[in-house]
């Protein structure tokens, strides 16, 4: 008889997109608030790609919802993917894009779930960071396209 492997159980997969958004030597963070996951904490200007929609278009959707800036997919390139793992034993797919040029006027549109919209030199962060996204900045400014965390 033909013994087969344990079948492996399949978990859900979340993408999520951040945007990398500089002025010289500086990085665009926000302080979350009052959404459930990392409040307290500065992150990327970042959110999930929906059913259906492809990475570029969540990052363009995402940026003009959360800090009103106009991208266009020409305008925007991956500068790194991190496979994660969350403590919840969920499996994240982090698409990081860079930005290379935008218009509209940087705003905080979301003041209920972001305290505030701030740059921040990129040698020096906050200590309230969200950790991943801090590997992530790093990663890119050595120039590593991938990483993985939390296995």
């Amino acid at each position: 008889m033909l013994q087969t492997a344990p079948k492996q159980r399949k978990g859900t997969t979340i993408v999520s997109v951040y945007l990398l958004f500089r002025k010289g030597d500086e990085i665009c963070l926000l302080l979350r608030r009052n959404t459930g996951y990392n409040d307290g904490r500065y992150g990327l200007i970042a959110g999930h790609v929906e059913d259906g929609e492809p990475a570029t278009a969540a990052m363009i959707r995402e940026a003009h919802e959360e800090a009103g800036l106009i991208l266009t997919p020409d305008s925007i390139q991956v500068a790194h993917i991190m496979h994660r793992k969350t403590s919840q034993d969920r499996l994240g797919i982090e698409i990081f894009f860079e930005c290379k040029s935008w218009s509209g006027q940087l705003e905080n549109k979301e003041p209920h779930k972001c305290e505030e919209l701030r740059f921040f030199p990129l040698d020096n962060l906050p200590q309230n960071a969200i950790f991943y996204v801090v590997e992530a900045i790093q990663a890119v400014s050595r120039g590593q396209f991938y990483s993985e965390r939390g296995w």
